[in-house]
């Protein structure tokens, strides 16, 4: 076996919520003695929804990610709806993005009052396509949401230059992005807007939570304000002694603020988070290694740019004709045999109500389609073990009849 020692971070235990013993699931959390302990911290406090461990993290999250705001939320979903609503989308207004991503990338499109409108991807990345970009811009195109597949950054300068040729914002869906870099720069660093997810699957979770990142200061006042009921100023501490039960409602907001509870468990999360991407990463070279050559599927390419990479997961492909199976047959195989798999993601445009409403069938993003229709997820995660994955790689052998 190849000599690269990846060596578990401790993972506590508890009932197994998996199911059965031996399960491996294709993700997990990594959660310290250190989080737990201020999660109880925070609960003994009293003070458990958004208040001074909110503010502590949104502190690191800006010294991080090395922008002039960093603002939490409930989830990434909130935020991409908060970015897209600063632009007053009228009913014809389109903003473009990938099929190839989670539903809520292009539901807020439509909840912010806007038109989605799609473009395929490169079929070796899984990433948007910036040629079929500049196809899809109209008159109308107001905004462009990139989204930085499985934490491989999207190529931003040709992406920014075409923006500001046609004069278009672009919001970058980093859900799973947090850590990536680009030519050197932290994802969240430059640009226009990042949006981060911090549910339990992703890189650093809260539970449920995510994070905007933006130099544009109306953009973040708006936020700020919509985030939590349209109120005029910082409201959660107005119960405390110095605090004042005055406020103002400027505009009717959401409840879309993120708990001290969350934050405290974020807290020590952003703290291990290069120390979980460089495990990652490091068990992405080990799969890399062990199924190069293999006809039944293709591997994830990386880009020339220069980038890094925050390996939310691993996706390959399935190639039926080799493999003898389809890609949902070798999932299931791999449930019967107790390894998870994770399915990421079937395109948008195909859904019931984006076909009923848009008109959009198949056919219309052929590359998007064929990766939808092979892709599937490896486990990965930062508490995985080299026997894990040798397990992981020993029960795809004898899946496709390698051993």
């Amino acid at each position: 076996m190849i000599e690269m020692k990846v060596v578990a971070q401790p993972l506590l235990k508890s009932a197994n919520p998996f199911g059965e013993d031996g399960f491996i699931p294709f993700v997990r959390p990594w959660i310290s003695e250190e989080a737990i302990a201020e999660v109880v911290d925070c609960l003994r406090s009293g003070w458990i929804t958004t208040g001074p461990r909110v503010q502590k993290l949104e502190e690191m999250l800006r010294d991080y990610c090395g922008a002039p705001h960093a603002l939490t939320l409930s989830s990434a979903t909130a935020g991409l709806f908060l970015a897209l609503k600063g632009l007053n989308l009228q009913p014809d207004d389109e903003v473009i993005t990938t099929p190839m991503t989670f539903v809520c990338t292009a539901n807020v499109i439509v909840q912010a009052g806007g038109k989605p409108v799609f473009a395929d991807i490169d079929e070796k990345t899984y990433n948007i396509d910036i040629a079929e970009i500049e196809k899809a811009v109209t008159p109308r195109t107001r905004a462009i949401i990139p989204v930085h597949f499985d934490g491989l950054p999207v190529d931003l300068d040709p992406l920014y230059a075409l923006a500001q040729k046609c004069g278009l914002r672009v919001i970058e869906d980093a859900a799973h992005a947090i850590g990536a870099s680009y030519k050197g720069r932290p994802v969240g660093s430059f640009g226009d807007t990042q949006v981060f997810s911090f549910h339990c699957n992703k890189n650093m979770t809260t539970g449920e939570g995510g994070c905007v990142t933006t130099r544009d200061e109306d953009l973040a006042h708006s936020i700020t304000l919509n985030r939590f009921h349209g109120i005029d100023r910082a409201a959660w501490n107005r119960f405390g002694k110095t605090g004042s039960q005055h406020y103002d409602v400027v505009e009717p907001g959401y409840k879309f603020n993120m708990m001290d509870m969350q934050a405290a468990l974020g807290l020590h999360q952003l703290k291990s988070l290069d120390g979980f991407t460089e495990r990652k990463t490091a068990l992405v070279k080990r799969y890399e290694h062990f199924l190069e050559g293999w006809n039944e599927i293709s591997l994830p390419q990386k880009p020339v740019y220069d980038h890094k990479h925050a390996w939310h997961q691993f996706a390959i492909r399935i190639n039926p004709e080799k493999a003898g199976m389809s890609r949902d047959d070798f999932m299931n195989a791999m449930k019967e045999r107790n390894i998870g798999t994770g399915l990421q993601f079937l395109p948008v445009h195909l859904y019931r109500f984006y076909k009923n409403t848009y008109g959009y069938q198949e056919g219309d993003f052929p590359i998007a389609e064929k990766v939808g229709q092979t892709i599937v997820s490896l486990p990965l995660f930062s508490s995985m073990t080299e026997d894990d994955q040798d397990r992981v790689i020993e029960v795809m052998k004898k899946i496709f009849g390698r051993d």
